[in-house]
């Protein structure tokens, strides 16, 4: 893959961007970006600026690609705002794996990325390069570029402030790359933003990739929801968190109208603003492909009457807590599972300067086994699993789970699906999809790589015919 699409992207796909360009289509927001050779600026699909010529007119797959080639973001529609795009899957998983590593904010050093995927700092150069069309180094300046613009035009930090969140060193150095890279300087990129009705919060946006099904993410939640450390309402989700050895809360109010959702976060250390947003779209499930997943969906023989709309997959704050879900919810039901959950966090959970937050993997190894009203054998399946955790400095691979005791797949599944977003997994071991799929003719394969919402899609079906 090259950078500019009109080179190496078929005539039929140029086509379907340039008809998107000029609908103003929202369903390709943040699929592609257009670059303006007049102007040397680079929109979103959906900008409300006069349409360009197309002879004037370049096509890119990524923000920072545009970038790269010299073009400076929009300040109307904020490129940097738009919602993940799908483009990063399709390439060599390495590359994609790396890619993420260095779009990650606090950033990490270059040879600390290739050491962690096994292979030398110059191979990750000649891969990166290869396959985006810029350093690794590049990828990374861009990425906290783009980032601190967000920043600087969403929220109420002061320079300095933006400077220390995105990585850089100072006030001075943020100012002095922005002059370089686009011409501009941060205060000329700060707009006037209306007073927050909260100003120790940073108040930032979360667009989705439109359509959402927003009271389908709502009631899911809802339903699992941990009253200590999460709330639910009619058009927000909020919780306590936190994240290394930070601590935080936000709250996501969703906004039809902008399709997205207005976040207000308070974190004791501003360089992890951008991974708690990620994770937050995670758990939110915005940048999923609504009409690619419909598609997959009909072709594994959903009935287009029962299709939800903009279906997505709430996920959990972490991967523990969602394995501790899993093993609370082995052979019961969501309601008894989720009690068990919240006297989890009353017997291990533990408290931060905004309230209580999930219990860490040293809590629940430590917690007595007679803390929870559960069968001997299931609480020692969840000791043992919080002590993997405990002793793994990453997420304990899927092999090491399944070695131990209590730990089955259906379990590890779970785990992936509401811990990682994992969008291909089918639970054809469980028995409300079970249920629903013997009613009608249905082809998970078909659904491939988007069977987990298959499994999703399944369980409404269920529940609208009790």
């Amino acid at each position: 893959m090259t950078a500019l699409l009109n080179n190496t992207e078929s005539s039929k796909q140029t086509e379907i961007y340039r008809q998107a360009r000029l609908s103003r289509d929202p369903r390709f927001d943040g699929m592609f970006f257009v670059a303006v050779m007049s102007t040397h600026i680079f929109c979103r699909p959906i900008c409300p600026a006069r349409l360009p010529a197309e002879k004037n007119v370049r096509y890119y797959t990524h923000a920072v690609q545009a970038m790269a080639a010299g073009f400076r973001p929009c300040l109307r529609c904020r490129p940097d705002s738009a919602p993940g795009s799908n483009a990063w899957q399709g390439i060599d998983t390495t590359v994609s794996r790396a890619v993420q590593l260095l779009i990650a904010l606090p950033a990490q050093r270059i040879d600390q990325i290739a050491k962690r995927l096994g292979i030398t700092p110059r191979y990750l150069h000649q891969l990166v390069t290869r396959q985006l069309g810029l350093t690794p180094k590049k990828l990374q300046l861009y990425q906290q570029l783009l980032f601190a613009k967000q920043l600087l035009q969403q929220s109420e930090l002061s320079v300095t402030d933006v400077a220390c969140a995105c990585g850089f060193q100072s006030e001075r150095r943020l100012q002095h790359l922005m002059q370089q890279q686009w011409g501009l300087t941060p205060n000329r990129l700060r707009r006037a933003l209306p007073v927050s009705p909260d100003a120790s919060s940073t108040q930032l946006f979360l667009a989705c990739r439109t359509p959402y099904n927003w009271p389908q993410v709502k009631e899911f939640l809802a339903v699992h929801a941990l009253p200590l450390v999460e709330q639910v309402t009619a058009d927000s989700y909020a919780l306590t968190f936190s994240w290394h050895n930070s601590a935080g809360c936000l709250k996501a109010t969703y906004d039809a109208q902008k399709n997205g959702f207005n976040v207000a976060i308070k974190i004791t250390d501003l360089r992890f603003i951008q991974p708690v947003m990620r994770n937050l779209a995670r758990v939110l499930d915005v940048n999923a492909d609504p009409q690619l997943i419909q598609k997959a969906l009909v072709a594994a023989g959903v009935q287009t009457d029962q299709l939800v709309e903009g279906l997505r997959l709430p996920g959990t704050w972490s991967y523990f807590e969602a394995g501790c879900r899993a093993v609370l919810g082995q052979q019961i039901s969501v309601k008894a599972a989720t009690n068990y959950a919240n006297q989890l966090i009353e017997k291990a959970g533990q408290k931060n300067q905004f309230g209580w937050v999930f219990p860490s993997p040293a809590a629940v190894a430590n917690m007595p086994l007679e803390a929870l009203r559960l069968p001997a054998s299931r609480q020692t399946t969840l000791r043992t699993l919080a002590r993997a955790f405990e002793n793994h400095s990453d997420i304990p691979s899927r092999s090491e789970l399944l070695a131990l005791k209590g730990i089955g797949p259906w379990t590890c599944d779970y785990m992936q699906i509401r811990g990682a977003a994992h969008s291909d997994i089918y639970l054809n071991s469980d028995l409300v999809v079970k249920k629903a799929a013997s009613k009608q003719t249905i082809i998970p394969d078909a659904a491939a790589p988007w069977r987990t919402y298959l499994t999703l899609q399944l369980w409404d079906i269920a529940v609208n015919q009790i």
